[in-house]
């Protein structure tokens, strides 16, 4: 099967995802990622997929500059828990240093949300160096704008990660 934007991809049957070969993102620093696309095949509406693979591949690193304030903010609530070694180790001051603490995935999930404004987002899992745990999730919505970060918890918006609708539109939740 193809996907416009992603050319041939190869369905995972254990999953019913369809994954394509590794692309370049340049929003996530040129990483390299193969594209996870789910629930596609059933899905009625696959030009909403076609549209947000196109936005997360023409997307540069504005689309994480956006971002920095909320992911500097995750950093400043998980850093009065870190041990005086790891604090020694990173050397964040601003949110624009955020980014050099943060390991990318190799993997970009597209998926339509089950509810709510039924969108498709894009999300990432990453490694931070202040989180080792729980790492740092990235979602955009319609692969354009980032709208959810935080520790991984599978969620693509936080009114669904906390059940309330007042936070549709709160990319991070301060803990």
């Amino acid at each position: 099967m193809q996907i416009p934007g992603l050319g041939v991809v190869t369905k995972d049957d254990g999953l019913g995802w369809y994954i394509s070969d590794e692309v370049r993102i340049e929003a996530f620093g040129g990483q390299a990622c193969r594209v996870c696309v789910e629930g596609y095949a059933g899905d009625h509406d696959k030009d909403a997929f076609h549209e947000a693979i196109a936005n997360l591949l023409s997307a540069d690193e504005r689309v994480l500059s956006a971002a920095s304030p909320s992911v500097f903010a995750y950093y400043e609530d998980v850093r009065p828990y870190l041990s005086p070694s790891d604090l020694a180790n990173l050397n964040i001051a601003t949110p624009a240093d955020v980014w050099s603490h943060v390991q990318f995935g190799s993997e970009v999930i597209v998926s339509r949300r089950g509810n709510g404004d039924r969108c498709v987002y894009v999300s990432i899992e990453c490694n931070c160096d202040w989180e080792r745990e729980h790492g740092l999730l990235i979602v955009l919505r319609g692969g354009r704008w980032i709208t959810k970060v935080g520790p991984y918890d599978g969620h693509l918006t936080n009114s669904d990660a906390y059940g309330r609708s007042e936070y549709e539109d709160i990319v991070y939740v301060r803990i």
